[in-house]
């Protein structure tokens, strides 16, 4: 099968290239090379040897059209990725992940490609799933900017105001994205059923959790905390964490994730195999194992033998407390699970190397 991965030069798909061309595969490698993401005065991609690369944004029609030629399947991890710095970022993040996407589906619909597979992500669900002792599941709004300040980091229950205990969300869980880049990555997966439907195609959505492993960009405020708290101590600074370093996340080693646009890959299949035309289909891809971000930081630090983490007590508008998913709908329908222990890959990712500091403020 031949797959084109846009930013199959980025952190995410270069693993996925390699893990493609491991499989017997041949990708094809699109990708802006941004400096956001590759640094000031980045090149050419630092994929596999013989793969075929091109430099291109998926804004770009006639790149996109290029890339396209004689290929089976589009793997979609092009994006502009992490909560950014502030609501200003919001135009720049519609354009790269939203019209990116949009003009992709349209030349994907020209070149007659079927199969998609793109990469989503957990903060679609925002605050994850919870229980109250006495009204059961509920949803709990967005956290008071008050509560936070006075160290309430738990949101209550919002119907009585006990305290809720934290579980894993299901793919049929109702979505509601809490800032800019949740937002744009919802609407990249209303885009993507919405050409599935139209065009008979077959699109899959891997919601990833927290990524992380080699090859993680340093110093950017676009990168996940994995990445701040490898970069602070490759500075020789404390990890800062936020909030009491209580939040629960699912921290998944990036190899994990390769395998896993692989199978979904696989899954689709050639035109005319794998999903039924018209079909969309979500599958959270987490490691199953979840850990606070305080415990991530200070695995870290002991495995790096950098300074232990500081927790500030300080706060982010737009973050959520808890967000940890079920992945047993991708085991059970894609046969997929993660094999990769978070302390087995947090102490390979402290010693490994990181891509160049950003080119961007």
């Amino acid at each position: 099968m031949r797959v084109l991965v846009t930013g199959g030069a980025g952190f995410i798909g270069s693993h996925i290239v390699e893990a493609l061309t491991e499989a017997g595969h041949e990708a094809v490698v699109l990708d802006a090379l941004l400096p956001s993401a590759h640094g000031a005065g980045a090149a050419s991609p630092a994929v596999a040897p013989g793969v075929r690369q091109l430099r291109g944004d998926v804004r770009d029609g006639d790149a996109v059209a290029e890339a396209l030629h004689g290929v089976d399947a589009v793997c979609h991890q092009a994006a502009m990725v992490g909560l950014g710095k502030d609501f200003s970022d919001a135009p720049e993040y519609v354009s790269c992940n939203d019209l990116g996407t949009a003009m992709l589906l349209t030349a994907m619909e020209r070149a007659g490609v079927r199969a998609l597979v793109l990469a989503g992500s957990m903060v679609v669900y925002g605050e994850g799933r919870y229980t109250c002792p006495q009204h059961g599941v509920v949803r709990p709004g967005p956290r008071a900017v008050p509560d936070l300040r006075a160290g309430r980091f738990d949101p209550p229950c919002p119907d009585c105001g006990a305290a809720l205990r934290p579980g894993l969300v299901g793919e049929d869980a109702p979505l509601d994205p809490r800032n800019t880049y949740a937002t744009t990555k919802l609407a990249q997966e209303h885009l993507a059923a919405a050409w599935a439907r139209a065009v008979d195609g077959a699109a899959v959505s891997l919601r990833y959790h927290n990524v992380y492993g080699p090859g993680m960009p340093c110093d950017t405020p676009y990168a996940g905390v994995a990445s701040f708290f490898r970069s602070a101590l490759a500075r020789g600074v404390a990890p800062t964490v936020y909030e009491d370093g209580a939040q629960r996340r699912d921290f998944v080693n990036v190899r994990d994730i390769a395998a896993a646009n692989v199978t979904a890959l696989e899954a689709l299949g050639a035109p005319g195999a794998g999903r039924a035309p018209g079909s969309f289909a979500a599958y959270n891809t987490g490691s199953g194992d979840p850990h606070t971000i305080g415990e991530t930081a200070s695995a870290l630090a002991e495995f790096y033998g950098g300074p232990d983490p500081v927790v500030t007590g300080e706060f982010r508008l737009g973050d959520v407390r808890h967000i940890t998913a079920s992945s047993e709908r991708a085991a059970r329908e894609l046969g997929w699970r993660a094999r990769i222990g978070f302390a087995e890959g947090m102490k390979e990712f402290a010693a490994s190397d990181m891509r160049a500091p950003s080119g961007r403020a």
